[in-house]
């Protein structure tokens, strides 16, 4: 038997910095790295506990030569991989300087 990937989008083995800010209506502040990323989600490790369905907003520190670029993203957990790794979709973000 074959198993297919349903993904939408590729996913990139990323490991960058990663800061949950709230999940559902509680703000959170967890730091942690991102394992991987799409355009339409994240794979993140975070001391930050997480339940599926929750709303999210989260920060991801992206790589540049002068002042940091930070994507900061809305979206919904998908799925609890552990207690420390979660996968939430990316329905919204911007991009912030400094």
């Amino acid at each position: 038997m074959t198993v297919t990937d349903q993904r939408k989008s590729r996913r990139f083995e990323l490991n960058l910095p990663f800061e949950l800010l709230r999940s559902g209506s509680e703000r959170a502040m967890e730091s942690g790295e991102t394992r991987n990323l799409s355009s339409c989600g994240v794979l993140f490790r975070s001391s930050a506990r997480v339940q599926p369905g929750a709303t999210v907003e989260y920060r991801i520190t992206l790589p540049s030569n002068g002042a940091d670029l930070r994507l900061h993203c809305i979206g919904k957990v998908v799925r609890c991989i552990t207690d420390w790794e979660a996968a939430a979709t990316l329905e919204r973000y911007e991009f912030v300087r400094g």
